[in-house]
């Protein structure tokens, strides 16, 4: 089992900075993909950013420019960078990371996620 643990969610004034953190820990072989995705009250949970291992960072249209995700694959663990917050950024930040795990007698692949993290931003 693989366990995601996020931190640096908070209260911000608009136009501020946050950054939050992901950490994976357990039995992990290989984590290929990593990233956030965010549900504010009322909507449905969509995509931030995600970052595959070696690949291109991808993002969601209402973030380019703003938002940074960057990855530690020696510490299993993702960052993401929020500039220039707006209200409407407001919501719960969800980590997610998929991959493949290991037990004493197999692999298999998982996919997890973290409980979650506030990001409220003050307009």
């Amino acid at each position: 089992q693989v366990q995601l643990v996020e931190s640096g969610g908070g209260l911000v004034q608009a136009g501020g900075s946050l950054r939050l953190s992901c950490a994976a820990s357990g039995r992990i072989f290989s984590i290929n993909a990593m990233g956030w995705y965010r549900q504010a009250p009322g909507k449905q949970r969509e995509l931030v950013a995600v970052v595959s291992s070696g690949g291109k960072p991808d993002y969601a249209d209402s973030v380019k420019g703003r938002f940074t995700i960057s990855r530690d694959d020696a510490k299993n663990t993702v960052y993401l960078q929020m500039d220039s917050l707006k209200f409407e950024d407001t919501a719960v930040y969800y980590c997610n990371a998929q991959g493949i795990a290991y037990s004493a007698l197999s692999y298999s692949a998982f996919n997890s996620w973290g409980q979650g993290t506030q990001v409220a931003v003050s307009s």
